[in-house]
């Protein structure tokens, strides 16, 4: 009987597992926030490089906040009194009014071009398809400050190609034609520069959307009759819905905040033709060194902004839970 018990039991039953120790569990432990501190730097790098300068924006905007401080550094807390000064200039609002249009002219045009010619890359041969989307990328390659010039030199009033051209097809009238001097005209001639500068970007996101969508639901949408707009409004535009809304919403921020354009090209002018948000901030801050009304400016910017994405946002959000 003791036999049998002592053939039933394992051999290994008499040895004990080796405790598990500290430096066994400190082990894993370094080997999990090794990752962590190798990116580390990077991370505060860039937490420094974003939020110190918008934490430092927003001091100085609630800030007496002149010349003299920026040299001694004696600022005086003022609280709402820069952000009172700018809601109650009529001149802001007029502002706001111009750059919410502003917006909206460039979002508009730069959405309806870079589909259509997505779906036109789309239909092309590979080839053709090649060219096409290696030009958009040229273009979106060019720096802004370079395309910026170019743009002025191709409307210069004596020496623009765009008025040569226009007088050699018989428009005498723009002989000369100073089109920086009239408001309308450098409004135009800005929307142009930046959707031509916005178009590849957005153009080349919905294409590669576009290449998502199955070919069998093209087929059967033809099948039953459908004609190209039917096909781009049941079948196209519901899949590739989400890019494009993202497309949407960073061309909202692009055009929202496009400054570098402006200030080259006209500084805001003629007048205040072309000036905006960001452009008014700048103005604000260096006509009289007035960097308290110009950082409220700035915030009151990034506040409009927020809050035109989270009300599309929001919209976007409602019509997807309403779909079944």
């Amino acid at each position: 009987m003791s036999t049998v018990r002592e053939r039933s039991v394992p051999r290994d039953a008499g040895r004990r597992r080796p405790p598990v120790t500290a430096g066994h569990s400190g082990g894993r432990g370094r080997g999990t926030l090794w990752p962590y501190l190798l990116v580390a730097p990077a991370v505060l790098g860039m937490l420094y490089l974003l939020l110190y300068p918008l934490a430092r924006a927003v001091l100085i905007s609630f800030q007496d906040f002149r010349l003299r401080q920026l040299i001694l550094g004696d600022a005086d807390f003022v609280g709402l009194r820069n952000y009172r000064t700018l809601l109650g200039d009529p001149e802001f609002w007029e502002v706001v009014r111009r750059t919410f249009v502003f917006m909206a002219v460039n979002v508009v045009a730069i959405m309806v071009l870079s589909t259509l010619v997505a779906l036109m890359t789309e239909r092309l041969g590979r080839v053709a398809r090649t060219v096409v989307l290696s030009s958009l990328v040229l273009v979106w390659a060019v720096p802004v400050v370079a395309a910026t010039t170019v743009f002025q030199w191709l409307f210069h009033s004596e020496f623009g190609i765009v008025n040569e051209t226009l007088t050699g097809l018989g428009f005498e009238s723009y002989e000369g034609y100073p089109w920086f001097a009239h408001g309308g005209a450098a409004f135009g001639i800005v929307v142009v520069l930046i959707v031509w500068q916005s178009v590849p970007f957005a153009a080349i996101t919905l294409y590669s959307a576009l290449v998502t969508v199955p070919a069998e639901l093209y087929e059967s949408a033809r099948m039953d009759g459908a004609g190209a707009a039917r096909v781009f409004r049941s079948v196209t535009f519901p899949l590739i819905r989400p890019i494009f809304m993202l497309v949407l919403s960073l061309e909202v921020i692009w055009t929202f905040k496009a400054f570098v354009q402006i200030w080259v090209m006209t500084r805001g002018g003629p007048g205040e033709a072309t000036t905006i948000l960001p452009v008014y901030a700048v103005q604000t801050a260096l006509a009289g060194q007035r960097y308290d009304l110009g950082s409220a400016a700035s915030m009151l910017t990034v506040l409009l902004m927020s809050g035109v994405l989270v009300l599309y946002f929001r919209q976007l959000f409602r019509q997807e839970g309403e779909q079944p």
